[in-house]
């Protein structure tokens, strides 16, 4: 039996209510604090996980009790304290490797000193998410009969960890791109390196709204603390991959846009009969890219760190994507706003957009 543990964590503090509804009485500030100070917890124990190779595995999910606002603001010293802690819990319970899940995998040095500072492997997860996410740009252009070849692309967040590997990826295949994000000389190195490695050269800007508007496709992964991309900054049938944890992609969008189409990157069929003993709002076996990395590793017997720091190699996204297949992962249809994008769903997008599309010629005559 392998093992292994992934470390989660509340988006808001929303969440810590709905998990433990005594806290919904407290007020918020007063939560907060509450949970600053509390210790690691055994979130539930994950069972079922088989692959095709015959090998189980069984684990844990390991509450760090910080939010994601808290994550960005508190001292890194501190933050980095409580994962580390969240890590060796998890190495009390006999794991061989641990998950870095949501902002645990964003905070200092993307794990490394995580790694560091444990006597088990670490992984960031985010080598499987950028494999999964690119395979559901490709899917999501099939169903919307949009050329990837041809199509124009922008990446939000583009010097992150995945978005910097995504856009790597991404320019072999497009027919332009766009990089957007907050450090002009970070997106110009990335540009360059770009070019260097597909011979195309992709525009840069840190006006975010205004990199979306003429997109064919948009990768949103940011690691910003609330919804940012907003239904005026989408073109009739665009497609938004939003990797972020939380999501980037408000939920205005959903309401006011039935002419594009915004997916949840990263979402995995996991093999076997797997109980993960925790609602995280996916269908029965279903998780996280990152949180399949952790569990694709522990099958394969690989306890060693895998995917750490933020300059992702295109080797780790190919090999883990590999190891999936061979494991019995697979991508988990397209989501969207917790619910499945049904081919009818498809349907009227595509019929809303070339409507939108007619009217705007037309109010330009």
């Amino acid at each position: 039996m392998e093992r292994f543990a992934f470390i989660i964590h509340p988006l808001e503090i929303e969440d810590v209510a709905r998990k433990f509804p005594s806290a919904r009485r407290m007020p918020a500030s007063w939560l907060e604090t509450v949970i600053r100070r509390c210790p690691p917890i055994k979130a539930s124990h994950i069972t079922g996980v088989r692959s095709l190779q015959g090998t189980e595995a069984e684990g844990w999910f390991i509450g760090c009790l910080l939010t994601a606002k808290q994550m960005m603001e508190l001292p890194e010293e501190e933050v980095l304290d409580k994962i580390i802690k969240a890590a060796r819990k998890a190495e009390q319970l006999g794991a061989g490797i641990v998950g870095l899940g949501a902002f645990t995998a964003v905070v200092g040095d993307a794990g490394v000193t995580v790694a560091d500072n444990v006597g088990i492997a670490v992984t960031t997860g985010n080598s499987y998410t950028v494999a999964t996410a690119l395979e559901g740009i490709h899917y999501a252009a099939g169903l919307m009969e949009v050329s990837v070849e041809n199509a124009s692309v922008t990446v939000l967040g583009a010097t992150g960890s995945i978005g910097s590997a995504c856009a790597r990826i991404l320019a072999r295949d497009v027919g332009s791109m766009t990089l957007a994000a907050r450090s002009v000389d970070r997106l110009e190195a990335l540009a360059d390196r770009i070019k260097t490695e597909t011979g195309l050269g992709p525009q840069v800007t840190t006006d975010l709204a205004a990199a979306c508007r003429e997109a064919d496709i948009v990768v949103a992964v940011t690691s910003a603390t609330g919804a940012i991309v907003e239904p005026e900054w989408l073109k009739p049938g665009a497609i938004v991959c939003d990797v972020a944890r939380p999501r980037n992609v408000s939920r205005r969008v959903a309401e006011a846009r039935r002419d594009v189409l915004v997916f949840e990157g990263g979402v995995v069929e996991v093999p076997g009969d797997v109980d993960f003993g925790l609602d995280f709002g996916f269908p029965a076996k279903t998780a996280y890219a990152c949180m399949a990395e952790t569990m694709i590793l522990a099958l394969e017997g690989r306890y060693e760190n895998f995917t750490l720091g933020r300059d992702l190699s295109v080797e780790q996204v190919d090999e883990i994507s590999r190891l999936a297949t061979r494991h019995g992962f697979r991508l988990a249809g397209l989501r969207s706003f917790e619910r499945a994008v049904s081919p009818e769903w498809i349907q009227q997008v595509k019929e809303n957009a070339s409507k939108a599309r007619r009217e705007t010629i037309a109010g330009g005559i």
